[in-house]
């Protein structure tokens, strides 16, 4: 069993690529769960949450919030509520949305809340901004988010057209939390 496991819901496919760029940072250590576009979790996924050591949540932003995909997930996670079964647990969550803003810290909110009252331990990114003059999309952190990643793709781009930067970005949040969970 992996020790970090990345749930996510995914409507055009900019979540997963993200998803797969944290597991990517994370190595062996990560695995991927997809929430399908029923808000179902595949067989076996549950206990999957169950053994790991961090989860990390991750849904894109849609009007200022988790797609309702996520949110049948999070809905039926109480029942690990109701047991504590994911009490002390890490937690960490990701999201990307079109807007360089676009409410993505509402939705950050959201995962960080549902951590909280599993009773998780939520992982922030540890990552400076990039905010400088000669700063640039392809910089990590350039969208400059502390809670959680943010990434931002434009509405007509298409998954392989993300920005590098985000992407590194990732990967780079995938790095902390395989380090932070490792440490535990």
């Amino acid at each position: 069993m992996s020790s970090i496991v990345i749930v996510f819901h995914s409507g055009y496919g900019h979540t997963a690529k993200v998803a797969q760029a944290i597991a990517e940072g994370a190595g062996a250590a990560a695995s991927l769960l997809a929430i399908d576009a029923e808000g179902n979790v595949p067989e076996g996924g549950w206990e999957q949450l169950n053994a790991a050591k961090t989860i990390v949540m991750g849904s894109p932003t849609y009007m200022g919030s988790v797609s309702w995909q996520f949110k049948k997930f999070a809905d039926a996670s109480s029942k690990a509520w109701f047991t504590q079964a994911w009490k002390d647990k890490l937690f960490a969550g990701f999201t990307n949305s079109a807007s360089m803003n676009g409410d993505k810290h509402s939705t950050l909110h959201y995962l960080m809340t549902l951590a909280m009252q599993h009773g998780g331990l939520w992982v922030g990114m540890g990552l400076m901004p990039s905010n400088r003059k000669a700063s640039t999309r392809d910089d990590i952190n350039y969208v400059a988010s502390f809670a959680g990643l943010m990434t931002s793709t434009p509405a007509d781009a298409s998954a392989d057209e993300m920005v590098a930067g985000d992407i590194a970005t990732a990967k780079a949040f995938g790095q902390r939390l395989a380090a932070v969970t490792a440490a535990r």
